[in-house]
């Protein structure tokens, strides 16, 4: 009889990984002289592109961070233990600040030996920024066949570069959440646990960095979830993020008499609860996703179809009109003209391309990869329209990566419907052009607040008498450096002042009754440069939209910056 091949059946392969049930194919092995080449660009572009801006002065809230730094130098334990005068009096900075102090341990690095100069602080904040534009092209090279554009329209970007000249902890903390996400998905990919112990402790460095860092641990354990359909070992490297933040409530509860994560937390919703509604400030978040992630708007030509961008841009009408002609009763100082209404329509079309280009990507793929980006994008602009306490660039900045991801994995042919590839480069060098514009008038704000400062303090040693002042930022850290006292109302020194300084463009300032003035002496200090991102008159309020405006920034020329010495004969009454 004739004999019978036996066949030999295979068997199925084990699952390599305890952590993936799946993996995708392998990419590609790039060249290595390539990587290089491309990572040392990057780096050199960054550094090119803030380095002019280490001299900048300390403006906004960076003196709270300079302040929190000096008090860790001393007491490493108590980072909050100093009083403030912030508002109106003196107050604990642990009810002041709303932010960890992680940052302010790093600014330790770069201040305690140099004097806590302007330039070493802003040299140390350098490397965060490097290490978010380098994060975002390791991360695209895996999601995307453009990471070079990614990284290079993060860079681009108007809240990226603005952001990373300053030492709060922003930037720091999306340079931790970008090295957090990109060793998660490393380790999601190949299983390998090293990657995801080190994403579990940048998680955790994240959270501590800035509160809004936390939000990344529901958001990677939701794209984990979608991509493995159930729980496995990976879930247990949450847990010490998590740990960390709650071991940071109770040791701040235990020093402060309150946790402050969730003090945090309750502060944004109380202030938030009465202050913007939601419709508005889902319109304004729109205006600021559209210009502070420029790209996403200058790019809609490469992005969208021509019959979508006409229905993006005509959406986009009525939420102008409701803002610029300030239907909510907000910006009641922002005057109604058609380049703010421009300007505003404009920038919500481009936050609803931005939104538009994230759930499209979901849509069509419908893959784990997808899905974190467009949850990172749509969470961010929910947190930062309708839970924040303000809309603010800042706020914003997060999205920024993932947005760059999503324009360079979408990208039509450029060859077939846009003309030559390096076409594409217009709107990127366009953005930076902006982007290192609008830089330049914020350092310039910053330079004015200092000079003023000096001739304040000039002003009060010529006439011997005794001066205080009022306003925050830049201007009160440096009338502080040279002696002066802020007005505490609860303070009897207070009562005895006979000089106070006071800035017009600013926060928590002080109105005074006819009757208690002696003599003003205004001055002015020129900030002109055809942009501004903090200004009432032009509607930018790129720090806080509250009173100042729906537009992160806006053209047109910027009033000065205007001061006045109050000569006193009583007790000024609170704004």
């Amino acid at each position: 009889m004739p004999s019978v091949a036996r066949k030999k059946t295979r068997k199925p392969e084990k699952i390599r990984s305890k952590v993936l049930q799946s993996e995708p194919a392998a990419l590609p092995s790039p060249n290595p002289t390539h990587l290089l080449r491309c990572r040392l660009g990057l780096i050199a572009a960054t550094i090119l592109c803030l380095a002019p801006f280490l001299g900048k002065p300390f403006n906004i809230d960076d003196p709270l961070f300079v302040w929190t730094a000096k008090q860790v130098v001393s007491h490493p334990q108590d980072p909050y233990g100093f009083p403030v005068v912030w508002y109106y009096t003196a107050d604990p900075m642990s009810t002041v600040t709303k932010n960890p102090p992680l940052a302010s341990y790093y600014a330790v690095l770069f201040g305690s030996w140099s004097k806590w100069s302007e330039i070493a602080l802003h040299f140390g904040f350098l490397l965060p920024a490097v290490v978010v534009v380098l994060a975002t092209y390791e991360l695209a090279r895996e999601l995307s066949v453009r990471p070079l554009l990614a990284a290079g329209l993060t860079l681009a970007a108007p809240a990226f570069l603005v952001s990373a000249t300053s030492v709060m902890c922003d930037v720091s903390m999306l340079a931790l959440w970008m090295v957090a996400t990109m060793f998660w998905h490393k380790g999601m990919r190949s299983g390998r646990h090293a990657y995801l112990a080190i994403a579990s402790v940048t998680l955790a460095a994240c959270a501590l960095t800035k509160y809004f860092g936390a939000c990344l641990i529901p958001l990677l354990f939701a794209y984990s979830l979608f991509r493995q359909r159930r729980l496995g070992y990976w879930a247990l490297y949450f847990l010490f993020p998590v740990a960390a933040l709650v071991g940071y409530q109770l040791w701040t509860k235990d020093l402060y008499g309150a946790g402050l994560l969730l003090d945090a937390a309750q502060y944004a919703n109380m202030v938030r609860t009465g202050d913007t509604p939601v419709a508005a400030g889902l319109l304004i978040g729109l205006s600021f996703t559209g210009g502070c992630v420029l790209p996403a708007l200058l790019m809609v030509p490469w992005l969208f179809e021509k019959v979508w961008i006409a229905t993006g841009l005509a959406i986009a009408i009525p939420g102008a009109m409701v803002l610029s002609w300030d239907v909510f009763g907000i910006f009641k100082h922002m005057p109604h003209t058609t380049g703010i209404f421009l300007t505003v329509w404009l920038f919500i079309a481009g936050g609803i391309f931005a939104l538009a280009l994230a759930t499209r990507d979901f849509w069509q793929r419908r893959d784990a990869d997808s899905m974190l980006l467009c949850a990172w994008v749509l969470g961010t602009f929910l947190f930062a329209a309708a839970v924040n306490w303000t809309v603010n660039a800042r706020s914003v900045l997060p999205l920024i990566p993932a947005i760059s991801i999503l324009i360079s994995r979408n990208l039509k042919n450029t060859e077939d419907n846009m003309g030559p590839r390096w076409i594409i480069g217009v709107p990127v060098a366009a953005s930076l052009a902006i982007s290192l514009w609008l830089t330049s008038a914020d350092a310039s704000m910053a330079y004015s607040a200092r000079r003023a400062a000096r001739m304040v303090y000039s002003r009060a040693a010529e006439e011997g008498r005794k001066t205080l002042f009022s306003g925050h930022w830049g201007f009160q850290y440096y009338l502080e450096e040279f002696g002066l006292r802020p007005i505490d109302v609860s303070s009897a020194e207070s009562r005895e002042a006979e000089l106070i300084a006071q800035p017009e463009n600013n926060t928590n300032t002080f109105v005074f009754a006819p009757e208690s003035i002696a003599s003003t002496e205004p001055f002015e200090i020129d900030v002109n440069l055809g942009i501004s991102l903090f200004c009432r008159e032009l509607g930018a309020g790129f720090y806080s939209s509250g009173t100042f405006g729906p537009l992160p920034f806006a053209f047109g020329r910027v009033p000065p910056e205007r001061y006045t010495l109050y000569h006193l004969r009583m007790v000024p009454a609170r704004q």
